[in-house]
C-alpha cells in the first residue's frame, strides 16, 4: 500500500469510527444508561491503540456529534493542559487502558442503573440464571478495589491492570467497562450486560432462591452465544437506522 492510499484509508477509518462512536453515545442516552454529563467512550485510531477518540468534557450523550470527538494520545500527558481538555476521569481511565491494554480498541465506561446497582453488592457477579446472564459466565472480570473517583493517573493505571485479558469488567462500587474490537461489538456487549444486570436485580428482589445453572450448562450456553456474533453487527446497524430516521445529526 502506497503512502497516499494508507493516509486515505486512515482518514476513512477514523471518520467511520467517529460516526459509530457518536451513534453509541446517542443510543446509550436513548436507553438511559448515561449519567448526567459524566461517563465516557473511546475508540483507538492508531495501530498501537495509543491515539484515540473520546467524548468532549461534560457533553451530554444525547448531543454528541462525530466531528466534536477529541483525538488524544495516551502518551501525551499535556492533554489535560489543552483548552479543550477532556474530563479528568476520562483521561485517567481511557489513556491508561489504551496505553496498557492492546485488545481494547473500543472502550465503553458507564454507570447504567442495573449494572451499577449490582456493582454495589458485596457479590457483584452475574449468576447464570437465564441465557443472557449465562453469556457472561467465566467471561467477566470483577474489580473489588475501588479507589475513589478516577481523577488521578494512579487509579486509571490500577483499573488498566485489573482489566488484564478481560473484555468486560464489573467495577465494584463504581460501574462497568466493556472493551471490544469494534464499536458495534462493544455496544452489543454493554446492551446485554445491562439486561443481564436488570435480570439479576429483579430476581434478587423477589427474595426467592436463584435457580442457577450447572457449570456445564452455563458454559455450554455461554459458548452458544458465539453462534450469534453476526447479530452484534446487525443490532448496531439496525439501531443506527433508527437514529438516522429520527435524528441523524450524530454523524455531523
Amino acid at each position: 500500500m502506497n503512502e497516499a492510499v494508507r493516509i486515505d484509508t486512515q482518514i476513512g477509518t477514523e471518520r467511520q469510527l467517529r460516526i459509530d462512536l457518536a451513534a453509541a453515545f446517542r443510543l446509550a442516552a436513548r436507553f438511559g444508561w448515561n449519567e448526567a454529563v459524566a461517563n465516557h467512550f473511546s475508540a483507538a485510531v492508531s495501530p498501537d491503540g495509543k491515539q484515540f477518540l473520546i467524548n468532549p468534557r461534560w457533553r451530554h450523550f444525547s448531543l454528541v456529534k462525530a466531528s466534536e470527538l477529541l483525538l488524544l494520545d495516551a502518551d501525551d500527558k499535556s492533554a489535560m493542559q489543552r483548552r479543550d481538555a477532556p474530563d479528568p476521569s476520562a483521561w485517567s481511565i481511557h489513556s491508561a487502558i489504551h496505553r496498557e491494554v492492546p485488545h481494547a480498541r473500543v472502550v465503553l465506561h458507564l454507570h447504567p442503573p442495573h449494572a451499577t446497582a449490582l456493582a454495589g453488592l458485596k457479590d457483584p457477579s452475574i449468576k447464570p440464571i437465564d441465557q443472557n446472564t449465562a453469556r457472561f459466565y467465566n467471561r467477566m472480570g470483577i474489580d473489588l478495589s475501588f479507589g475513589g473517583i478516577a481523577t488521578e493517573e494512579a487509579e486509571g493505571e490500577r483499573i488498566a491492570r485489573t482489566v488484564g485479558n478481560h473484555s468486560t469488567v464489573m467495577m465494584g462500587n463504581h460501574g462497568v467497562t466493556v472493551m471490544a474490537e469494534t464499536v458495534a461489538e462493544a455496544f452489543d456487549e454493554m446492551y446485554y450486560l445491562e439486561r443481564a444486570a436488570q435480570t439479576m436485580i429483579l430476581a434478587y428482589s423477589t427474595g426467592q432462591p436463584l435457580s442457577i445453572m450447572s457449570d456445564e450448562l452455563a458454559e455450554q450456553t455461554a459458548h452458544e452465544w458465539d453462534t450469534y456474533k453476526g447479530a452484534e453487527l446487525a443490532h448496531f446497524e439496525q439501531m443506527k437506522t433508527i437514529l438516522d430516521a429520527e435524528d441523524g445529526s450524530y454523524a455531523d
